[in-house]
């Protein structure tokens, strides 16, 4: 099949909209569903995610993503019970693959809300039962089991999209689009994140253990398919925040870094412990753990709506009890799609438990954020390599 017709493109009055190659067949098939403009662009670039992510890293891959840019991308490692937790999996048995799945869709629930997911392997019933309970627009994979495809196509009434990809396509070297009637032509962005990128340490401490390089290679390659300027903040396989399509550099390490802060306060004992009522909805569940967690809580405490979703009032998480949970978090990695124009994005990564740093360098004052990295006894590489994507 050369073309694809599509019911409309971003909006509903663009019309008419299709996919088609210009030469050869589509690289992709739908097995169910009916998938849209923004669905393909987010399938498409969700899955040259993971393909380089299992490349890079050898382990199977998965990412979550909204509006092409990802939520949130991870490995599978196994996971742990707290992890369960604040993923809500429950005691199932999980594939690496379906570990993956989970780690990326967790790790920013409220962005991940109507997802569109990716699967550098097979999609299997661990996680394809892991997709069935969530609020999700489709999943892109190389293949999927009969038992996962059945369940899968069971999903928002028989209209989930599942869209299966070539895994041996090659695209053309040169890439176009157009805006506004002028066609744009560039070379496809080929760089690959590898171990050579992490060679050039530039600060007092060298310490760059194999799981940060690990941690740096998710975050570089996450930024390479998220709206710049944009900034991701990894630890234990996965990103834990992603600050996408920002003007400013320390707005992405800002909003990247709030993600990871509200990742690691999840795991705190209170947020875990939440007297959620059982048939609380699992929309209403994460949106509400989020408003836990801020700053804005004492003010639900006061309005009594705490009855909407708990069995029992819950104890006020403090500000104080917080910043001293988040004190405890560390090992964190940083990526830079971009360099850091100013000390200023070190001094919020630090608030993070950032200790290893990954980015372009370049900036006509990197001698003022290499201070400020050992000032905080963090590691940071120089890589030379922007990762700007539009």
């Amino acid at each position: 099949m050369k073309e694809l017709a599509l019911k409309y493109g971003c909006n509903p009055n663009q019309k008419p909209s299709r996919i088609f190659m210009e030469e050869g067949e589509l690289p992709v098939t739908v097995l169910n569903g009916r998938p849209g403009y923004i669905n393909f662009m987010d399938a498409l670039n969700s899955w040259q995610l993971v393909k380089e992510l299992k490349e890079a890293t050898g382990m199977p891959a998965a990412a979550s993503f909204k509006h092409v840019s990802p939520a949130g991308a991870a490995v599978g490692l196994p996971l742990s019970e707290v992890e369960r937790q604040i993923y809500f999996t429950g005691d199932q048995e999980l594939s690496p693959i379906a570990c993956a799945y989970a780690r990326a869709r967790g790790a920013d629930r409220m962005s991940s809300y109507g997802d569109f997911a990716a699967l550098s392997d097979i999609c299997d019933k661990d996680t394809a039962l892991l997709i069935k309970k969530e609020v999700s627009d489709g999943v892109i994979a190389p293949g999927y089991t009969e038992e996962a495809l059945e369940i899968l196509k069971s999903k928002r009434n028989g209209n989930y999209n599942v869209i299966q990809m070539d895994p041996d396509y090659v695209p053309a070297q040169l890439e176009r689009k157009q805006v506004f009637g002028i066609t744009f032509e560039q070379g496809r962005n080929e760089i690959k994140i590898d171990d050579s990128l992490f060679t050039n340490v530039v600060t007092k401490e060298k310490n760059l253990p194999e799981e940060a390089i690990r941690d740096l290679k998710i975050a570089l390659i996450t930024l390479k398919y998220t709206q710049s300027n944009s900034v991701a903040y990894a630890k234990n396989g996965q990103a834990i925040g992603v600050g996408a399509g920002q003007q400013s550099r320390v707005h992405c390490t800002r909003l990247a870094g709030g993600k990871a802060d509200n990742w690691w306060l999840r795991q705190n004992p209170k947020v875990l412990n939440l007297p959620f009522k059982k048939d609380i909805r699992r929309a209403d569940r994460d949106n509400t753990i989020d408003v836990y967690i801020s700053e804005d809580y004492d003010d639900v405490l006061r309005e009594g709506t705490w009855q909407l979703f708990f069995d029992e009032k819950p104890e006020v998480f403090t500000k104080e009890e917080k910043r001293a949970w988040l004190d405890q978090m560390s090992g964190v990695s940083l990526g830079s799609d971009a360099f850091f124009p100013f000390g200023d994005n070190i001094e919020r990564a630090h608030k993070s438990g950032v200790a290893y740093i990954a980015q372009p360098g370049g900036s006509i004052r990197d001698d003022n954020v290499i201070e400020t990295c050992d000032r905080y006894g963090i590691t940071m590489v120089f890589n030379g390599v922007r990762l700007f994507h539009h």
